[in-house]
């Protein structure tokens, strides 16, 4: 997988985690895959649920060592 950036979201409460992804969203092009780092567990449901909302697709999800990792490829 071809990472374009990284956001660090570790410690951030809700509703950060999902503001800085789409911040973090709009800087980069469509085709793009965006890694998410959180530790946030509502991050679960909201990541993905955003994700969708604004035509974005989740490729990869896991859970690490208490940290939440996403990777969104932008519509």
């Amino acid at each position: 997988m071809n990472i374009t950036k990284t956001l660090d979201a570790k410690g951030l409460a809700c509703p950060m985690p999902v503001v800085k992804t789409k911040k973090a969203m709009d800087s980069i092009n469509p085709g793009e895959i965006l890694e998410v780092i959180a530790t946030d567990k509502g991050a679960l449901s909201d990541i993905p649920a955003w994700a969708k909302a604004g035509g974005h697709s989740i490729l990869e999800q896991r859970t690490e060592e208490n940290a939440l990792y996403f990777y969104i490829q932008k519509g």
